[in-house]
């Protein structure tokens, strides 16, 4: 019965911080975003050899172009996806049948993100939580993501990688 009512309030919460976002200032959303939590019931998304280690997101009018650095056996790999916002604001569709949704947001410090895709004919979604900085990982908004997380099994990654780093220095000359 507990487990039930946690997670009814958690479904609650998560609706509420999904309508609050209806009034997201995009724009301040642009820039480097390092992964630092991920939350998922499906286990392969938090067991997969290709890690994401950071994005780099560019909005123009509704296209969001999401440049994304992952550590695939001790290398480095980039690709650069395109999206375009539908008619919910801070939702963005991609080629795929992929999916973001932000769902909590600072714009200066932390993001939290919920993806959904198709994966090998299953629906797949994935919270990540995301630190501007490399250093730091922003507590009270790490705390909001493991709530938002505390049903789904929670899998946090500090990683300092060197993907990441590249990404930052890249994309910001």
């Amino acid at each position: 019965m507990e487990a039930r009512l946690l997670s009814a309030i958690l479904g609650v919460v998560l609706v509420q911080a999904e309508t609050a976002v209806q009034s997201l200032d995009l724009p301040r959303l642009a820039g480097f975003w390092r992964e630092v939590g991920v939350a998922s019931k499906q286990h392969l998304a938090l067991t997969t050899p290709k890690r994401l280690e950071a994005l780099f997101l560019t909005l123009h009018e509704a296209e969001l172009t999401v440049r994304a650095a992952y550590s695939s056996l001790g290398s480095c790999e980039t690709e650069n996806i395109v999206g375009s916002e539908v008619n919910v604001s801070g939702k963005f569709v991609f080629p795929g049948r992929r999916e973001i949704r932000v769902i909590d947001t600072d714009y200066e410090r932390y993001a939290i993100l919920r993806l959904s895709l198709a994966w090998r004919g299953e629906d797949v979604h994935v919270l990540k939580y995301f630190a501007r900085s490399l250093e730091e990982d922003y507590e009270p908004g790490l705390w909001k993501f493991r709530e938002l997380a505390a049903d789904t099994g929670l899998f946090l990654v500090a990683r300092h990688g060197q993907c990441a780093k590249l990404l930052k220095q890249v994309s910001l000359h």
